[in-house]
């Protein structure tokens, strides 16, 4: 009950939010601004977005209105950005499929980073790895083991190739030094239900999804992607502590304006931006809804963990040869 509080109840505006909007307010025009999110509706970071929407609309003294432009591997929200004026109006929040769309989409006329100004970094998600409670491990160690034996006959539900939980399971299988099959589903939703069933044998999700399944006595949750572990899953390690070398994965989500949007109006967006991740109440609806902050959600940090993103995961797409599905 009070998750779903924290979720549905909105924000109150800070003592600063009058003034700061006062000043804000005249940067934009008489229309809502505009926040396309890649995704379908109920996604991850349609759940950030539509939060963030809410904390920082009493900031800037203008409405912001969500819309979801879900396809094609996040390619069609991405284009549609890139078709707004760049006068702040418009804002772009994507996930890590951001970082794979040149990869796996050549023809995208646009360049990740270069393309793409930063306003924050907003939220990270471990990912949790979980087996169908018929898999005979309990640890990571004893599931390597298991895929050791089992080759290609063991099996992985995900996502289409390029969705953050594909990769999460693809970066599984190249650490960890297995093979195993992964099948790909139009929703990861649908991968989970068929865990949970017994149709496959483990998968690699958000705490979103696998946990209240955990919680149903249908998966055994083993650990988390993010080295250190996290603080919203206390009870499990990371899988790099686990013993997958040099593992750390986690879904991201930041704020874009477009190249060329007028400085002051990029610094009202960043401002508010940070205001509303710095604020208690936004970041206990966060965790709330299963996402943390990051420790510094500046501009810099979000063009530098981009560019490192997409460093680290374009020798792996070219490896695996991976096309749009």
């Amino acid at each position: 009950m009070r998750r779903r509080r924290l979720l549905a109840a909105p924000l109150l505006a800070a003592p600063f939010a009058a003034p700061f909007a006062a000043g804000a307010q005249s940067l934009f025009g008489d229309r809502p601004i505009r926040m396309i999110v890649p995704v379908a509706a109920a996604g991850a970071s349609d759940i950030v977005a539509r939060i963030m929407a809410d904390a920082m609309t009493p900031l800037l003294g203008r409405p912001i209105v969500v819309e979801n432009l879900a396809g094609a591997g996040s390619t069609l929200g991405a284009n549609a950005f890139q078709q707004t004026p760049a006068d702040g109006q418009t804002i772009y929040v994507p996930t890590n499929n951001h970082a794979l769309m040149k990869l796996i989409y050549p023809q995208f006329a646009y360049d990740p980073a270069a393309d793409f100004v930063a306003v924050a970094l907003v939220t990270r998600q471990p990912f949790v790895l979980a087996v169908h409670t018929s898999v005979p491990a309990n640890s990571v160690p004893e599931l390597i083991a298991w895929l050791r034996e089992r080759g290609t006959a063991a099996n992985c539900g995900a996502a289409a190739p390029g969705a953050v939980n594909y990769m999460a399971a693809e970066l599984l299988r190249l650490r960890a030094g297995v093979d195993f099959t992964i099948v790909s589903y139009r929703a990861a939703a649908a991968s989970a239900q068929d865990v949970a069933a017994g149709r496959l044998d483990f998968t690699v999700d958000s705490p979103s999804l696998l946990m209240p399944l955990v919680r149903q006595g249908k998966l055994r949750a083993l650990a988390v992607t993010m080295a250190g572990g996290s603080t919203l899953l206390p009870g499990l390690p990371g899988l790099q502590e686990a013993g997958v070398p040099d593992y750390d994965n986690a879904a991201w989500t930041m704020i874009f304006v477009r190249p060329g949007t007028p400085e002051p109006a990029l610094a009202a967006l960043r401002a508010a931006a940070a205001r509303a991740v710095a604020d208690p109440a936004v970041r206990e609806r966060l965790a709330a809804a299963g996402f943390e902050t990051w420790p510094d959600a500046s501009p810099a940090a979000a063009e530098a963990l981009l560019r490192s993103e997409i460093a680290r995961w374009t020798p792996i797409v070219a490896r695996l040869n991976l096309k749009p599905s």
